[in-house]
C-alpha cells in the first residue's frame, strides 16, 4: 500500500447516484463487488450513462468492528444526472456530502483495503476527531485495476467527521 495523499479534512458535495444494495459479509469478498458492479454497469452501459465524469464508488453504513458481518450494509454506486430514472434492482438517491477525512491510496490488491481504512481511523483518533456514523463512508475508485500495469487499485477513502 502506498499513501498518495495524507489524510485531510475536506467538504464533499452531495451526489446523485444510481446504486445496487447488498446486506451481508462483504469483507474480503471480491465476488460481491464484482457482482454488484456487474449489475450496475450492465444497466448503465446500454443507456450510455458512463462517461469521463462518472464517479464509481462504494458507500458503507456500518462499523465492521461493531456490526455483525451478516448485517453489514453496502451500496455500490455511480454518479448520474438528475434526470436519469432507476429501474429494477437499480435504485437512485442523493448521497450526503459534508465534512470528511479524505486519504488517497494506491493498493496492490483487495487485501490492502482494510489496512488503508485503519490508517484513516488512526489519523482521526490521533487528531481527536469523531466519526459521524449518521452519514456513509465512501471509497471512490479513481481507476480500473484491470487497466493499471500492476493491477493496482487507486482510491480515495472518505470518512465522515463531526
Amino acid at each position: 500500500m502506498e499513501i498518495l495523499s495524507e489524510p485531510v479534512i475536506k467538504e464533499i458535495e452531495e451526489r446523485n447516484v444510481a446504486y445496487v444494495s447488498y446486506v451481508g459479509n462483504y469483507l474480503g469478498n471480491t465476488g460481491v463487488f464484482e457482482e454488484l458492479f456487474g449489475k450496475l454497469c450492465g444497466w448503465a452501459g446500454p443507456k450510455q450513462l458512463m462517461g469521463q465524469d462518472t464517479v464509481m464508488m462504494s458507500a458503507y453504513y456500518d462499523d465492521p468492528a461493531v456490526t455483525p458481518p451478516e448485517e453489514l450494509k453496502l451500496d455500490v454506486c455511480m454518479t448520474i444526472g438528475d434526470d436519469v430514472e432507476a429501474e429494477g434492482e437499480i435504485k437512485k438517491k442523493k448521497l450526503p456530502g459534508g465534512k470528511y477525512v479524505l486519504m488517497q491510496a494506491e493498493l496492490t490488491g483487495p487485501q490492502e483495503y482494510g489496512p488503508a481504512w485503519e490508517k484513516v481511523v488512526e489519523w482521526l483518533m490521533g487528531n481527536n476527531l469523531e466519526i459521524d456514523m449518521s452519514r456513509a463512508s465512501y471509497e471512490i475508485y479513481l481507476n480500473s485495476p484491470d487497466e493499471h500495469p500492476q493491477n493496482h487499485h487507486i482510491i480515495d477513502i472518505c470518512m465522515p467527521v463531526k
